[in-house]
């Protein structure tokens, strides 16, 4: 970091280049994300140079931008390891460098946390900076408000740097984006604003009332040719826009903060995907992408199999066609969670309401208290954030919104941030709430009908980050009675309760416990919650052994649900295993390689039935009777 520190403002330049070289080489290779980390080249390398990081502290709101950080600060040899099992995080994590001062994964959340570290620095009588650097896009995000309003208001020294390209995974929308745009547009602010502050510099001899006055002059022309003084009224001195791709005057404005004290705010402006073309041109595609030809920006043979994410998409569609009460709501989220192409078909019933999980699920309450019907589409782990939501403003209400968990289970290379895997045990325990998980393509068709139909109250369909399996592509689309199971085979030995993704591994576990000589049976338990209770008290009753399946924590999810509904009942005597993900936050690798780690795979599956079966197994296994 010396060597950084020294050099001149005409190495820095060449040095970016480098850098988004071996980025674009390196994510070519493992897939990550691309564009936001290549928009944040130049800002990230002013910033290790003027501050004395790791003394002065530097949090990424999100992270998914700090590869170039990651690579300045000691990670170059290692960074083609980065989203492999055993190698670099996506995101900044702790436990990983001195320099990832807060690991981070979810938006929103760097203010406060830097506000925290300030406040403890001020208790120990440090003098060190504290700096977050957050996107426009998590400025739609709640908490990062609760954050300005309370750091403004403690009016420690903290460094807020904003970097603004528009854009978060999809463009950035609300109000917040376009004020931050007609502030980028009005430069005229700006430019008079630094005629007034080095004339009155120049007049400083005669007093400190020139500078009052200018000061004064100053907030009148803010309310004339800026749309507010938001980020000032907060507390802050705002300072921007900068542009993030010029060093010179970023270097500029990072040398300028060491002599202001209090709550700052730098206005970075950045270009997404800055420096290779086709994450210029199509920013969004390479926020998250897969591995790719670098030369031409395509990515490589994948399988034709449609993904969940498509199927709902597609079946969303038709059925938005015959009912105008469907209305689909996201959390910045409209490609990634396939309603995109619901947008264009009807834009007039598509919200898209920014960082801000908790929004949606209230603003989707005020619509089925109006008729409407609301499908909510959110990533399985950033609809954790909006809990009290679904709680106090939906199921309390007993209003039918519609909750679409994607990403469901392990997602793979993003790592412990991203991972779905506590979406059963919390849908779970919301009274009213129906929880279900399709076993295959045409089963998610038929949920979503379902829920569509259903009056009672909220109903959450989850699946996963994976191609589509289908069991039955013959079987015609129609409405599921809630609450109800689905026998695939029977058998005489073991019964596999199995819940979504995981009956087709137990399918495939199935296959090998019949040819060892065994005779397994399968039920697709498409429903969580409730319980189709009247089945697994006959199952209880044929079985000497039933095994729970599924990709969540094994803590208050779908195998302790299970539990329970036997605890108690008389004239029962089976023994019960439970299967799933351990009281612990998963790594990154592929999704079939962590499968595997923790015994999912249809392999482990089979091997662990068969050590139960001969005595060899008995971790999470009950004997009820």
């Amino acid at each position: 970091m010396a060597e950084l520190r020294d050099m001149s403002l005409e190495e820095l330049d060449p040095l970016c280049d480098e850098l988004r070289d071996l980025i674009i080489s390196v994510v070519s290779k493992t897939g990550g994300h691309l564009a936001s980390s290549l928009g944040v080249v130049e800002l990230s390398v002013a910033l290790h140079h003027i501050f004395n990081t790791p003394k002065d502290i530097l949090i990424w709101d999100v992270g998914h931008q700090s590869y170039a950080h990651k690579i300045l600060t000691g990670r170059k040899d290692s960074f083609e390891t980065i989203r492999r099992a055993d190698g670099l995080s996506g995101f900044p994590r702790r436990s990983e460098s001195e320099y990832d001062a807060y690991g981070t994964g979810h938006a929103s959340t760097s203010i406060s946390a830097a506000l925290g570290f300030a406040v403890a620095r001020d208790r120990k009588g440090s003098d060190h900076r504290v700096l977050a650097v957050l996107g426009d896009g998590a400025l739609t995000g709640g908490l990062a408000y609760e954050g300005l309003n309370n750091a403004g208001a403690a009016g420690t020294d903290i460094i807020v740097i904003l970097n603004d390209n528009s854009m978060s995974i999809s463009p950035s929308v609300g109000a917040i984006s376009r004020y931050l745009t007609s502030v980028i547009t009005n430069p005229t602010y700006n430019r008079i604003r630094t005629e007034i502050w080095n004339l009155t510099w120049k007049l400083s001899s005669f007093g400190k009332s020139v500078r009052i006055m200018a000061r004064r002059l100053e907030e009148s022309l803010k309310n004339l040719i800026t749309p507010g003084m938001l980020f000032e009224e907060l507390g802050f001195r705002y300072i921007g826009p900068v542009d993030g791709h010029n060093m010179k005057e970023l270097i500029g404005a990072f040398k300028g903060l060491k002599s202001i004290r209090g709550p700052i705010l730098v206005h970075v402006t950045t270009k997404k995907g800055k420096g290779y073309a086709p994450a210029e041109t199509h920013p969004h595609q390479y926020h998250g992408v897969g591995s790719f030809d670098k030369v031409t920006g395509k990515g490589n043979d994948r399988p034709k199999i449609p993904g969940y994410t498509s199927v709902f998409s597609e079946t969303l569609i038709k059925l938005a066609e015959k009912d105008e009460r469907i209305i689909a709501v996201t959390a910045a989220m409209p490609d990634g969670t396939g309603l995109a192409a619901f947008s264009e078909k009807f834009p007039e019933r598509f919200f898209d309401v920014g960082i801000a999980e908790q929004h949606a699920v209230t603003f989707s309450a005020g619509l089925a208290c109006s008729g409407m019907r609301p499908v909510v589409a959110i990533y399985s782990t950033f609809l954790q954030r909006a809990l009290d939501q679904m709680i106090h403003d939906v199921a309390l209400q007993k209003l039918p919104v519609v909750f679409i968990l994607d990403r469901g289970g392990i997602v793979g290379e993003d790592g412990a941030t991203h991972h779905g895997v506590f979406d059963l045990t919390y849908l779970s325990m919301i009274p009213g709430m129906v929880v279900s998980s399709p076993k295959d393509k045409q089963e998610l068709k038929d949920l979503l009908v379902t829920a569509l139909n259903y009056n009672r109250g909220p109903f959450a369909i989850r699946f996963p980050r994976d191609t589509v399996f289908e069991l039955d592509p013959s079987a015609g689309p129609g409405s599921i009675d809630v609450g109800t199971w689905e026998v695939i085979h029977e058998g005489k030995d073991v019964v596999f309760l199995a819940v979504g993704s995981m009956v087709k591994n137990c399918i495939l576990a199935s296959e090998l416990l019949t040819e060892a000589g065994l005779s397994p049976g399968l039920v697709n338990c498409r429903f969580v919650k409730p319980l189709d209770e009247k089945l697994l008290h006959e199952l209880a009753g044929e079985y000497k052994l039933l095994v729970t399946v599924e990709e969540n924590v094994l803590s208050g999810g779908f195998g302790s649900n299970v539990t329970r509904a036997l605890n108690g009942v008389t004239g029962i005597d089976v023994g019960l295993h439970t299967l799933g993900l351990p009281d612990g936050f998963l790594g990154h690798a592929s999704r079939d390689s962590l499968l595997h780690g923790v015994g999912l795979s249809p392999t482990e599956i089979a091997g662990t039935t068969i050590e139960i079966l001969t005595g060899k197994h008995v971790a999470h296994q009950h004997i009820l009777r």
